[in-house]
């Protein structure tokens, strides 16, 4: 069957009706905030001026959006771009407009991580939600969440050589560039895992993340608190699970003007109280909203992990994920207010 003049049209119209979440999010955002920043990719040197100029780095970023909401490979990305009408109308491409092939996707993505973009990248975002009139109130929330990475398989002295930070001996170089040094193992209520820790702090009222680090995977919750809490939010309330707890930590909340929301753990011969229970409820009702951030990655797709080596690789994966799930966010608070 021959397709008509018009029937591209018409199915393109009919995308645009159902208002699909990729739509709304070109809509609501003004992606040519981030060419600035990702106008220093251009400034690498070219080795040769002969070729063509590059794609449009917006259009490259764009892709590595859809490439982390979607949980998909470079090469699975590029097949997507070219098979759904969705995704070509994200990245505002003609059926008859060439597309980034995945060898360009990656070593676009690998640019963008030896800069460390990701994390400008984030930063101009939140500077446009704070112009937009999403500032920071009524406190925040903070926490942390595993993020897995495939497993490594080390003889114990080589696991004990990279623990003490030490260059494993034997390993070609093609080995070494498959094992992840910095990755580490943690458990968690009798589970092990591997990978890293994403750490953020979100506002209560907006429920955004306005920070974040990521770690290695065996880095204690309570030692980010400091660094992550933000003096500009409107409310001095601060929330977070009893893993934050400690006589230090209290002190230094006070110290700087927080009124701490620290959940309050019993101990053994020592339970909690039916007061202390009761403002653990109250303090729970405000800290549960952080764990929709996280929970936010199987909602765009069935499972959300990274397929990264290495802590810049890690870092650049996550700041990702922290942006697009902001991005996200703001499609949402922007759609309900209207």
């Amino acid at each position: 069957m021959v397709d008509g003049l018009f029937d591209v049209h018409f199915r393109l119209e009919k995308i645009a009706e159902k208002k699909h979440a990729l739509m709304t999010l070109n809509e609501v955002i003004d992606w040519e905030m981030f060419r600035a920043p990702l106008g220093r990719l251009r400034d690498k040197p070219r080795k040769s001026n002969a070729g063509a100029k590059g794609y449009d780095p917006v259009l490259m970023f764009k892709m590595l959006v859809l490439k982390t909401m979607y949980n998909l490979s470079y090469e699975e990305v590029e097949c997507q771009v070219l098979d759904r009408l969705s995704f070509m109308r994200f990245l505002e491409l003609r059926i008859s407009g060439k597309v980034p092939d995945a060898t360009t996707l990656r070593l676009f993505h690998e640019d963008l991580k030896d800069l460390g973009l990701e994390r400008t990248l984030f930063d101009a975002f939140d500077g446009f939600l704070r112009e937009q009139g999403f500032e920071a109130r009524r406190g925040q929330i903070v926490d942390a969440s595993l993020v897995e990475v495939p497993r490594q398989h080390n003889r114990k002295e080589e696991d004990r050589t990279i623990k003490e930070g030490g260059r494993v001996e034997g390993w070609s170089e093609a080995k070494r560039r498959q094992k992840d040094v910095d990755a580490r193992w943690t458990k968690k209520r009798g589970v092990l895992y591997f990978g890293y820790k994403n750490h953020v702090q979100a506002d209560v009222e907006h429920k955004l993340i306005r920070d974040y680090v990521v770690t290695p995977g065996n880095v204690h919750d309570g030692g980010m608190l400091d660094g992550l809490l933000d003096e500009t939010n409107g409310g001095r309330e601060v929330y977070a699970d009893s893993a934050y707890r400690s006589a230090e930590r209290l002190e230094r909340l006070q110290e700087r003007g927080f009124e701490e929301r620290l959940q309050e753990q019993g101990r053994q011969n020592h339970p909690l109280s039916e007061e202390q229970k009761a403002r653990n409820t109250l303090r729970a009702k405000v800290r549960c909203r952080i764990e929709h951030i996280f929970a936010a990655p199987t909602g765009w797709t069935r499972d959300w992990v990274i397929r990264a080596i290495g802590m810049p690789r890690a870092r650049c994966a996550i700041g990702l994920r922290n942006l697009i799930y902001n991005m996200d966010r703001y499609r949402v608070l922007t759609t309900l207010a209207l």
